[in-house]
């Protein structure tokens, strides 16, 4: 790997203004992160290094309760690096969710670990997307830990794991089976990438290659209490779910931004023939505006444990996908020919939209839990 030269001010001195969070962010997305987007999407690059900067610049902690819980503030930062590259913004994403498992379990040896992680010093992602459909009903639960002395033994093949490689870590979940086989209840735990774990190669996505996503095996992989995270886990998650949830939402914001960016770049040449399109500019701003709004508004209680809370959540998070589609093919349709060029942002950002769409959790689990909580809520 390359390194680059991104000197940023230290995270005391940064984090505490956010103002200049997001001025620092800016430098990075527009400048370091610019100049290699197409590798990352062409080439698969992993971009640790940008991911240090970033870390430095506070992009990558500032959610955290131990730097002021400033969800609006990392939803900002996200919609900026992803306004240039929506591999990077996923990355931070699975940065930021890492990061809250930590901190959320309370356990001292993982909070211990917490200032690395924040400060992108150490790098760790989410091995939830099997979980999550297993426990909405979708999936089967693909990880499976049985009870030893000092913790649990888990065993079991998990595919699709982001922002991982040997001597990082991500947080996972596994279900707990009695001797009769019967599952007795959920553990989650930070699973450290060491000798002990297997990385296999997953298929080739149409985008996303820079994010580096493995398959995970583990042999009787032990889990002690250093390394948990709940146990049971299932009040965890309810608790961190919405805040989960919501933090997607700017990785939606950030490609519409973009997309608005590409379509406004053509309107003193095009804007003639492109006032015959749909989804004009001005259009998706407005949409844009509204929905960022309400998404700032959801930021600033993230913890809220109310049903309400949640479908309202669900909803902004489902919207910022339907956006971010509509958003990416209009800037295409704008730019014509110049945006359909392999190394045109337009075309890039249509595959970014399309991962936003499908990525755990999807449109169609987003609209499945919403039904689900209303028909719960419905009266008898």
């Amino acid at each position: 790997m390359n390194s680059l030269a991104l000197a940023v001010p230290s995270a005391a001195a940064a984090w505490t203004d956010d103002a200049r969070v997001l001025a620092e962010v800016g430098r990075v997305a527009r400048g370091p992160l610019a100049q290699i987007v197409n590798r990352i999407d062409h080439e698969g690059y992993y971009p640790l290094d940008i991911m240090a900067a970033l870390g430095e610049a506070g992009a990558l902690g500032v959610h955290l309760d131990s730097h002021g819980s400033r969800y609006g503030l990392s939803l900002a930062a996200m919609q900026e690096i992803s306004r240039t590259c929506g591999s990077t913004g996923f990355l931070t994403w699975c940065h930021d969710v890492c990061g809250l498992y930590m901190e959320q379990s309370g356990n001292p040896a993982l909070l211990a670990r917490l200032s690395d992680h924040a400060t992108g010093r150490t790098c760790g992602g989410t091995a939830l997307s099997n979980p999550m459909k297993s426990l909405a009903g979708i999936e089967n639960m693909l990880l499976r830990a049985h009870k030893v002395p000092g913790g649990y033994r888990v065993s079991g093949s998990l595919p699709w794991v982001s922002h991982i490689a040997k001597g990082q870590y991500c947080g996972a979940i596994a279900a707990v089976e009695r001797d009769d086989g019967s599952r007795s209840h959920e553990i989650m735990f930070l699973l450290d990438l060491d000798e002990r774990v297997e990385l296999k190669a997953c298929p080739e996505f149409s985008a996303m290659e820079g994010t580096s996503t493995w398959r995970i095996q583990l042999d009787n992989y032990f889990v002690g209490e250093d390394c948990m995270i709940a146990d049971p886990a299932r009040p965890f998650i309810a608790r961190i779910r919405a805040a989960f949830v919501l933090l997607q939402a700017g990785m939606a914001t950030g490609i519409v931004q973009g997309s608005l960016d590409s379509m406004r770049e053509v309107e003193p040449v095009l804007g003639h023939v492109n006032r015959f399109l749909h989804d004009r500019p001005d259009e998706i701003q407005a949409e844009f505006e509204e929905l960022g709004g309400r998404i700032m508004t959801l930021a600033q209680t993230p913890f809220d444990g109310s049903t309400d809370f949640l479908l309202d959540v669900l909803d902004a998070r489902t919207q910022s996908a339907e956006l971010a589609l509509r958003a990416s093919q209009s800037a295409l349709l704008h730019q014509g020919a110049r945006g359909y060029l392999k190394s045109a942002a337009p075309q890039r950002r249509i595959r970014e939209a399309q991962f936003v769409a499908i990525v755990t959790p999807a449109i169609k689990h987003l609209r499945w839990e919403m039904a689900r909580l209303m028909k719960e809520e419905m009266p008898a």
